[in-house]
């Protein structure tokens, strides 16, 4: 059985040949990590760490917040992470996490919100009688007594913020939604909410029954798209000067 990810699918549907050096070949990547990823990983660990501790009823004061992402992000940082944007620093990078952190505390606090779980790992049945299945971690799963609905969150440390069409076609959340329902029963109300943290911006959505059961097949149809792939070409945008296996890629050998 091969476990994917929605990270999997994307990395194909991006770049066939990237996807077969990570997953197929496995090769080692030209640097470890990019200072953005540092920063979410970061930002996230912090979140993670704030809300385990609301579960536990204590909600820690802002200036701990701080002190924990700073530690994190000092306990983690490498030289070698790679800055793409020519005009910025890795304290650039640390700056705008303290930003993101004080301006979510200030807008969320006290977090009353109906935590029930943090980092919660899903997986995603497809078809009882395939041999794959979708795995993922929830970044923070909610039940929202008031309104009897699961909420399921998720943070994004990007600086841009996507066209509207982007989340009432998301296929992470929305595969996120149909390991909740499969868990807690289809009659649940599920709302999809994502917290771009460089806009300070809250952004919800939702999908019908009607809605998973196409991306359950739109899902499968894709795995089996890969699995029966042998042809695996470069495919060059935008995304190149973040990819960690640009130096191994024959597009980019001597240009």
């Amino acid at each position: 059985m091969t476990v994917y990810s929605h990270s999997r699918l994307s990395t194909f549907e991006q770049c066939k040949l990237k996807y077969k050096f990570k997953y197929i070949d496995k090769l080692t990547p030209d640097f470890e990590k990019s200072i953005e990823a540092h920063l979410g990983t970061c930002v996230h660990d912090t979140l993670e760490w704030l809300y385990s501790n609301v579960l536990n009823d204590f909600i820690p004061e802002l200036d701990r917040i701080i002190e924990f992402y700073t530690n994190k992000w000092q306990e983690d940082y490498k030289e070698n992470f790679k800055v793409v944007r020519k005009d910025a620093k890795p304290e650039d990078y640390f700056s705008k996490g303290i930003k993101f952190l004080v301006d979510y505390y200030l807008k969320n606090s006290p977090f009353q919100d109906g935590t029930i779980d943090v980092e919660k790992e899903v997986y995603i049945i497809l078809d009882e009688t395939s041999p794959h299945k979708i795995k993922g971690f929830i970044d923070r799963l909610v039940f929202n007594k008031e309104k009897n609905r699961y909420e399921v969150h998720d943070y994004k440390t990007a600086s841009s913020l996507p066209n509207p069409n982007k989340f009432e076609n998301d296929r992470q959340l929305a595969l996120y939604s149909l390991a909740i329902k499969q868990t807690y029963g289809y009659d649940k109300e599920i709302i999809l909410i994502w917290h771009y943290l460089d806009h300070n911006k809250r952004i919800e959505s939702k999908r019908t029954n009607e809605q998973l059961e196409n991306l359950r097949k739109q899902t499968i149809e894709l795995i089996e798209k890969i699995e029966k792939t042998k042809e695996f070409p470069p495919e060059p945008s935008a995304l190149c000067d973040w990819c960690e296996y640009r130096d191994q890629c024959p597009y980019w050998k001597g240009r």
